[in-house]
């Protein structure tokens, strides 16, 4: 990227953050311009410091992650990079409903966590594959059920952005849809950016939250 990343680093556990703060500062590219210990306080740093996005952990003190995210993404203060473990699932999505751009675990490794941050500060949504294997997989688990979001936003898409939509439902790249769908990874990211943009979403992971909502 051509300009600096600014990030504010939201985690609890003192050593871990350190960690993640040594990792990022390793970066040319990314500024490290806040730490915070709490949900809380992670929002008002967000608030004041105006990051360009907010590494959060989703279990924390005083203020969850997922809370702290969505008033953080509420206020249009950051894109926010959720960091989770596999024993913390049940707020995966909480998090992306709340508006988080991204998604990561916490033992991914420093060269892909640099990538990440610089991935969602593109604008780009991210979530890490072994999480989507694992949300795909409950999903598949869990007996046939109703949908729970309404059907009748999908009038709103064009039938190749449905079957789109489907596909990143089952956590695809843009490159296993075109593959999926036989056609170019451009006209795929074509059809990703209209179809978030009719649906009022934020990234492509919200999209694909949506997408296993519909049962589609």
């Amino acid at each position: 990227m051509s300009r600096t990343v600014r990030v504010l680093v939201a985690e609890d556990q003192s050593a871990v953050r350190a960690g993640l703060v040594l990792i990022l500062r390793s970066a040319p590219d990314i500024e490290v311009v806040g730490e915070a210990a709490d949900g809380e306080q992670a929002v008002a740093l967000a608030r004041e410091l105006r990051p360009d996005l907010v590494l959060m952990d989703v279990q924390m003190p005083r203020l969850d992650g997922v809370s702290a995210t969505r008033q953080v993404v509420a206020e249009g203060l950051a894109d926010v990079l959720v960091l989770t473990t596999f024993d913390l699932d049940e707020y995966v999505f909480g998090a992306l409903r709340a508006g988080a751009s991204g998604f990561l675990l916490k033992n991914t490794e420093a060269r892909q966590l640099l990538e990440a941050v610089r991935t969602v500060a593109r604008g780009e949504g991210l979530i890490s594959p072994a999480v989507t294997r694992r949300l795909i997989a409950e999903f598949a688990a869990k007996p046939a059920r109703e949908p729970t979001a309404d059907l009748s936003v999908l009038d709103r898409l064009t039938r190749r952005e449905r079957e789109v939509l489907s596909c990143l439902g089952e956590g695809l790249s843009n490159a296993g849809i075109a593959e999926r769908l036989d056609m170019a990874e451009a006209t795929v990211k074509t059809h990703v950016s209209r179809l978030l943009g009719k649906l009022e979403l934020r990234s492509r992971v919200q999209a694909a939250v949506l997408a296993q909502e519909l049962g589609i």
